[in-house]
């Protein structure tokens, strides 16, 4: 049965092509929906980019016919621009010297939805919203209400890249040997890249970490991180995988998803300045974080862009005087993470002025990447330029941006989109080293 889907403003923000996301229904924007466009549509923000491509989008399909009366979509569903002229409408948004622009244009939205399910009792009516709360006075008021989801997946489903297999005990005996592979199984479902502790079938409890190349058919044993990386061990299987995807040269793209305190900064600091300060594969380590949100200006606090950053990178900061082993005579003495700044080995950049950049022969790592929308990243790793690689580090259980979720996040786009990329690799982080009390927080609250 064909549905009337209703879609609330910050949907069309959320991802400009919605529009299209609804297979063979009637997908119906209320012409509240494009005042409030309008009002972003000047923004230099992602919100004005999405809002002005929401506009191109509704007036391209303007001149295909009356939106009014219905246009027709690419799968069968048709497009339509109501607004609320009967009494659901002016029920909904009553005058009220108090009522706020924002409400009254909510009020305004459900009427609309409301007139909707009124005048065609017989088909179902969706809103659909990514505000919470008006979520619940939809269905307060009779409205079928839902999120906005389009991949529909939990975050537990989602690519972690990393796994399990078991093969026979000559083949992990051939595993042990350095730098020992053997043919991937047949029919088995794994990406390139992918991380596996490989068991014994005879005993489980005989294992070996390895990765998939899937490109020439084989599991290889991972790298034997003997000596320190930069003073850094791993503390467990999950921080070895993620270290040898740091310390590849093949692998371009990495991402890093974890929870609060499993390392992921730590090991991407110590990776690139292992890469750029010992090994000199790269020219610089690159350090960036979202000043949420991306589009704007750090130009409101006081100082210089250095001083104007420190609130923002004083994790990263943090991470690198913990890798130097600063003590307090040092400290005294004024050594800090400054002296790789001046010796031009390290960089701290905010990725508001990164668009229109060319990064060549870098070691880049974008921390927070979860507050970054799929646009963003995606205009971050363009900016890529020949021998550099990027890192990407967050936890999709830890957002600031209203405008993503734990599942459709830069962060968590990136990962599933190049998981089988032979250039990328992706490691899911769950054991928290920070301290005890950092990973039993973590788990309790």
């Amino acid at each position: 049965m064909v549905k009337n889907f209703v879609l609330d403003t910050n949907v069309l923000l959320h991802d400009p092509n919605a529009i299209l996301g609804f297979a063979d229904n009637n997908v119906c924007i209320p012409i509240y929906v494009i005042e409030e466009i309008d009002q972003f549509k000047k923004d230099l923000s992602e919100l004005g980019q999405n809002a002005r491509q929401v506009s191109r989008i509704i007036d391209g399909y303007r001149v295909r016919g009356n939106l009014r009366e219905g246009v027709p979509l690419p799968d069968g569903g048709r497009l339509f621009v109501l607004f609320a002229s009967g009494n659901h409408g002016r029920e909904m948004a009553p005058y009220h010297k108090d009522l706020s622009i924002s409400h009254l244009m909510d009020r305004l939205i459900m009427g609309t939805a409301l007139e909707v399910a009124r005048a065609q009792p017989d088909t179902p009516v969706v809103f659909v919203t990514k505000d919470t709360n008006l979520r619940i006075r939809a269905e307060a008021l009779g409205l079928r209400a839902v999120d906005y989801d389009r991949q529909r997946k939990d975050v537990s489903e989602l690519y972690t890249g990393t796994g399990e297999v078991f093969l026979d005990a000559a083949q992990i005996a051939d595993l042990f040997k350095p730098g020992g592979a053997v043919p991937m199984p047949e029919d088995s479902n794994l990406n390139e890249n992918q991380y596996l502790v490989v068991r014994s079938a005879a005993n489980p409890s005989q294992s070996v970490l390895a990765r998939v190349v899937k490109k020439e058919s084989k599991i290889q044993r991972i790298l034997d991180l003997k000596d320190p990386v930069w003073g850094i061990r791993p503390r467990n299987k999950e921080q070895h995988f993620a270290l040898d995807a740091l310390l590849r040269d093949e692998i371009s793209l990495v991402t890093l998803v974890g929870k609060a305190g499993t390392g992921k900064t730590l090991l991407a600091i110590a990776a690139g300045l292992q890469k750029v300060a010992e090994e000199q594969t790269f020219v610089r380590l690159l350090v960036s974080r979202p000043i949420f949100p991306l589009g704007r200006d750090i130009g409101y606090l006081p100082g210089d862009v250095e001083e104007k950053l420190n609130p923002w990178m004083q994790p990263i900061h943090d991470n690198v005087e913990f890798l130097m082993g600063l003590s307090r005579p040092d400290r005294r003495g004024g050594r800090s993470y400054h002296e790789l700044l001046e010796m031009g080995l390290m960089e701290v950049e905010p990725l508001t002025y990164i668009r229109g950049r060319s990064i060549p022969n870098q070691f880049m790592i974008v921390d927070e990447a979860q507050n970054l929308t799929p646009h963003e990243v995606k205009t971050i790793i363009t900016r890529v330029g020949h021998g550099t690689k990027i890192v990407l580090t967050g936890d999709p259980y830890q957002i600031d941006n209203p405008y993503v979720d734990s599942v459709n996040n830069g962060l968590i786009y990136i990962a599933e989109k190049f998981r089988n990329e032979g250039i990328a690799a992706t490691v899911t982080l769950t054991k928290g080293e920070r301290s005890q009390l950092a990973e039993l927080a973590a788990n309790l609250l």
